[in-house]
């Protein structure tokens, strides 16, 4: 889950070490508002949409981004704790300006609609908890099938190739399940300072993504590994066994949370290696 209650003691470590500067951990957070990633490289023209998703649950309101012309890989996202908000639309948008159809949900549609986080990533993370402590192994898998069907429903996502997932801090294990509840589907899944992805029972995440047929890319933030440091150990161990290609690293001077860019601990530099890596198993798991 997410370990944001050690943001502060966090900044002020990698501040000192000169690998984050003050402003990525606070002046942009109202909202949710974010840093203006840099534009795709070959950007394509993208049509977008607030959309609906009917799960056994009820409507899941989600943001729907795709290229503008043709069929292309669909992307389920899972975002993290504070929920669908406008830095993931922004890298939903980023995403389908590369080439992909994504879908980016809201995973606490049960309780409430998008925006779920009142102050967006500057929300404190005790206001969020019970939201997320109403999902879990059940919901992640069953909302996972209808959100993989509902892409496979869309004229603009490409029938003949693999979907992809990925998921930031809580959103980590709800990619792992969502290979393991679509396997025939699924081809790639990317988890960024993905939060309990390996945990000491028969139905943990790790051990239900091993079973699929997937390609994975796993970015530890370097905090994650320093309170879990066998974690990465029993993530390529594991992913070896099965004989499934997994890129797992420890990002340096990379806190948990980097990626998304209205986080706290928004490191742009890291950011960029780790939309790369994705971009990367994209093109090759997705092809």
């Amino acid at each position: 889950m997410c370990d944001q209650d050690h943001f502060e003691e966090d900044r002020k470590k990698y501040e000192a070490l000169g690998l984050v500067t003050r402003k990525q951990f606070g002046v942009l957070l109202g909202a949710g508002v974010a840093m203006a990633l840099p534009q795709a490289a070959n950007a394509v023209a993208v049509a977008e949409s607030d959309v609906k998703v009917t799960t056994p649950d009820g409507a899941a309101d989600c943001y729907f981004v795709h290229p503008a012309s043709g069929a292309a890989p669909g992307v389920l996202v899972w975002p993290d704790i504070f929920g669908l908000r406008p830095a993931f639309r922004q890298m939903g948008k980023r995403l389908a300006e590369s080439g992909y159809s994504v879908l980016v949900v809201n995973p606490f549609y049960r309780t409430k609609k998008a925006p779920t986080a009142e102050a967006g990533s500057a929300t404190p993370i005790q206001q969020l908890m019970p939201l997320a402590q109403s999902l879990n192994e059940t919901t992640h898998m069953t909302d996972a099938k209808a959100f993989i069907a509902w892409l496979d429903r869309q004229p603009q996502v490409a029938k003949n190739r693999k979907m992809g997932t990925q998921g930031y801090c809580m959103g980590g294990p709800m990619a792992f399940r969502t290979a393991a509840a679509a396997p025939d589907r699924v081809g790639a899944v990317a988890s960024f300072h993905g939060g309990g992805l390996v945990r000491d029972t028969p139905n943990s995440p790790h051990l239900q993504a091993a079973k699929t047929k997937a390609q994975f890319l796993i970015a530890i933030a370097s905090n994650d590994d320093e309170r879990a440091p066998n974690d990465k150990n029993v993530l390529r161990e594991t992913f070896a066994k099965a004989h499934l290609p997994a890129e797992i690293e420890v990002y340096a001077g990379a806190a948990h949370g980097w990626c998304p860019p209205d986080s706290r601990v928004y490191n742009e530099p890291q950011a960029e290696k780790a939309w790369s890596r994705l971009l990367a198993l994209y093109a090759k798991a997705l092809a």
